[in-house]
């Protein structure tokens, strides 16, 4: 009712405004230019600036940034580590992940709700408070020192910030539920009669697990991969705060070439080989949608 009143002077304004009658697709075209103009506005003319910005050199094109990016020893490693502690950084999640999807589909009942709720509330407070809550228990004089030398495990606190490990495991408890939501929705389509069927014809719960359960949830697993792949490629205030410096990656040197040496054309080039790593990452997971039957 209050779609078609506003439907209605919708109408009557632009029939005002232009003296001509609308039609359907008219008006729903003059509704969706604030979205249009936000989209051209915050999101396409900066990524189109940057992406000028980082070929353009002296009033010509260049693509030596791109050059150094793709054949400095030193920029190949970076992008590497980026790459690699992306890719740790999912399968951990995908480790820790599966069970918990698998318990909150199978074995959780009741308890469903609870569990997400638990899994959704981290991801509404901000991520510098949970980083800095790891800070919190790991410092010296944190919880965890407190705890093993009271017990007499150790006899000075330890140094259990600023390493890869402490980055590493901070990042997976970040991303950790993208990937348990993922495939909790594709556990939740799986036919459990196949799973009877398997063990009925004598097949053990490992064996049905990984030739029956696993492959019908790849779709799932496959988004979350997709998904927490992506967002750590582009984490930063986590590795900033507990990497101590021990890891270079895309996202810190963006920002040290920002901060320190102004080094806007560099900084540009690197946040697009980020954002083209991110378009592949979404074109496949189209792809695995589209072989679903699922329009991305």
């Amino acid at each position: 009712m209050t779609m078609t009143l506003a439907s209605g002077k919708a109408r009557r304004f632009w029939k005002t405004m232009t003296g001509r009658s609308s039609s359907g697709p008219t008006i729903s075209l003059v509704w969706s230019l604030p979205a249009v103009f936000f989209m051209l506005a915050f999101f396409l003319f900066p990524l189109a600036d940057n992406m000028i910005r980082s070929v353009g050199a002296d009033g010509g094109w260049s693509f030596a940034p791109y050059k150094r990016l793709f054949f400095d020893p030193y920029y190949l490693e970076v992008l590497g580590v980026t790459l690699g502690f992306s890719f740790a950084v999912t399968l951990a999640c995908l480790l820790v992940g599966y069970p918990v999807a698998y318990f909150m589909v199978r074995h959780a009942g009741r308890l469903y709700g609870l569990c997400i709720f638990f899994l959704v509330a981290p991801l509404l407070t901000s991520i510098i408070m949970r980083t800095f809550g790891w800070r919190v228990l790991l410092a010296r004089q944190g919880f965890a020192n407190a705890f093993m030398m009271e017990f007499g495990l150790i006899e000075r606190p330890l140094n259990l910030l600023n390493g890869p490990v402490i980055a590493l495991l901070a990042t997976v408890q970040v991303l950790v539920p993208f990937m348990v939501l993922a495939i909790t929705s594709s556990l939740q389509g799986v036919d459990r009669r196949l799973e009877e069927s398997a063990r009925l014809l004598g097949a053990g719960r490992a064996s049905t697990f990984f030739r029956i359960t696993a492959p019908l949830t790849l779709d799932g697993i496959g988004t979350g991969f997709i998904l927490v792949f992506m967002l750590a490629n582009g984490s930063f205030v986590t590795l900033l705060l507990l990497g101590g410096g021990s890891l270079q990656t895309f996202p810190l040197l963006i920002y040290q070439q920002i901060n320190s040496t102004r080094d806007f054309v560099l900084a540009g080039a690197m946040s697009n080989v980020l954002l083209m790593s991110a378009v592949i990452c979404l074109v496949i997971q189209a792809r695995l949608l589209r072989r679903r039957g699922t329009k991305p």
